[in-house]
């Protein structure tokens, strides 16, 4: 089993993963925002599944930093935070 503590520093960083699967934080300021605008997730403590090619947008509306941790199946970042290639359908 292995270990990460979670930072949640600004942006979005990954922060652990391997070829199946992997882990991203992402911190959001107050107005700034992530994905089309063209869809929004309301509330807090909220658990929302994305699945593949659906298109999202997650934008904080609050005064408070937004923290999210976000799950890949399969990856879909390398370890810097570029977006890997898009894989065959």
């Amino acid at each position: 089993m292995k270990k990460k503590k979670l930072r949640f520093g600004e942006g979005f960083r990954v922060v652990r993963g391997n070829r199946a699967s992997q882990a991203a934080e992402m911190v959001l300021a107050p107005g700034d925002s992530e994905g089309g605008s063209d869809n929004r997730h309301r509330g807090a403590g909220n658990l929302i599944f994305i699945e593949r090619r659906e298109k999202h947008q997650v934008k904080n509306t609050g005064r408070g930093l937004l923290r999210t941790l976000n799950f890949y199946v399969p990856p879909a970042y390398k370890m810097n935070g570029d977006p890997l290639p898009r894989g065959r359908k």
